[in-house]
């Protein structure tokens, strides 16, 4: 069988596997590479490819393995029977298992099991050792159950496999978990065309009871705006730190006022560098009537407050040096147009046949009609700098 068989035949194959695989850590190279020897007395140079042998991973290794291959089977049976199995109980079981493999590695915590956060440090410290199998179980166990933030934990510190997280993102859109969602859109790597649809349709067009769960996105934004502000007007920074703090004050009010709780959820997206232009297109290109308009409006108020604060730009150097880090979420003006062009790339037909869509497209123009001229402005003077630099 070729190469391109084997993955067809892979490919075509849909049923999930049902137990964990074998080597779902990351082995130590350190008790593997050292063994490993040719296996011919005299190996032929001229071979691409020679025989070896010694291959043994650590029992350290090992043991871990054994622990969550074990651990996966009990878990997934008895989530097969909810009903006998409550939160209180996988806590047990999953401090246990993380216990046994932080004892076996050597890991010290610095707290003890009575401390309300004793699972989240487990989680953090030893977490990369369960193994992505059984990681995703814990993942859906904790949904279920409702454990949230245990859904943050495994989201913040990267334990999620991408096939984990269309499910993931619709169960949280189910839920109303807006917070977590904002989450996934940080920390995941390159979540799917069917990901960003969902979400961009929850934030576009959201649910009267979902606005309360996005209050807490609304409070972080306000926090570090304020943030910004106090420590722009104190007198606790000079300098350099001071002029970071004054430009952070003007981009993260760019980035608040104005926009509601669900659209400040969607700087997230916009400014995200994981998403892929070309899955965002095909995301957009689903969306409804009511929820393009949204999202032509949501972009209009981009365009129209960069319009007004030239000034403000990105400012990453908030984030390293004061804690800003909600100055890592605000689309550059970059990220706008991008979108726009996105827009109309995908959706041009339907905004020209509907009317509903021209007096928003009217008023976008004639903002970036201004960006244009301020841009060709700046360029002018940048070209004339740069001559006069040579002539000096």
């Amino acid at each position: 069988m070729t190469l391109l068989e084997m993955i067809v035949k892979a490919s075509a194959n849909t049923d999930s596997v049902a137990s964990v695989s074998d080597y779902p850590i990351v082995l130590n190279p350190d008790d593997v590479l050292p063994n490993l020897r040719p296996k011919l007395d005299d190996p032929n140079p001229t071979l691409l490819v020679n025989p070896i042998i010694g291959w043994q991973i650590s029992q350290t290794d090992s043991y871990v393995i054994d622990l969550g291959k074990k651990f996966y089977t009990k878990l997934n049976r008895k989530l097969k029977n909810p009903i006998d199995f409550d939160k209180d109980e996988f806590l047990k079981i999953l401090n246990q298992f993380l216990e046994k493999i932080r004892v076996k590695v050597g890991v010290s915590i610095g707290i003890d099991l009575s401390h309300n956060g004793y699972t989240l440090v487990l989680i953090e410290k030893v977490g990369s050792l369960m193994g992505k199998d059984v990681a995703g179980l814990v993942l859906d166990a904790c949904v279920d159950l409702e454990i949230w933030e245990l859904v943050e934990v495994l989201i913040v510190n990267g334990l999620i496999e991408h096939s984990c997280y269309l499910n993931l993102v619709n169960k949280l859109v189910a839920k109303k978990r807006s917070e977590l969602l904002c989450l996934c859109i940080k920390h995941a790597s390159d979540l799917g065309a069917s990901e960003l649809l969902a979400i961009l349709k929850y934030f576009l067009c959201p649910a009267k009871d979902a606005y309360s769960s996005m209050v807490n996105v609304r409070k972080e934004w306000e926090k570090q705006a304020l943030s910004a502000i106090d420590r722009a007007s104190g007198n606790s920074l000079t300098g350099k730190k001071l002029r970071i703090a004054k430009e952070a004050s003007i981009l993260l009010m760019l980035a608040h006022d104005g926009f509601s709780a669900s659209e400040l959820c969607l700087h997230y997206l916009l400014a995200s560098s994981n998403v892929d232009a070309v899955t965002l297109t095909s995301s957009i290109g689903k969306l409804n009537g009511k929820e393009m308009m949204n999202l032509i409006r949501y972009l209009g108020k981009w365009l129209k407050k960069y319009a007004q604060f030239p000034q403000a730009g990105p400012c990453p150097e908030a984030s390293l040096k004061l804690g800003l880090k909600a100055c890592s979420w605000v689309p550059k003006l970059e990220d706008v147009i991008n979108c726009v062009g996105l827009v109309l790339d995908e959706k041009f037909s339907s905004l020209v046949l509907h009317p509903e869509f021209h007096e928003e497209l009217r008023f976008m123009g004639v903002v970036v009609s201004c960006l244009a001229s301020e841009a060709r402005l700046c360029c002018i003077m940048a070209d004339v700098a740069e001559r006069l630099k040579v002539e000096v």
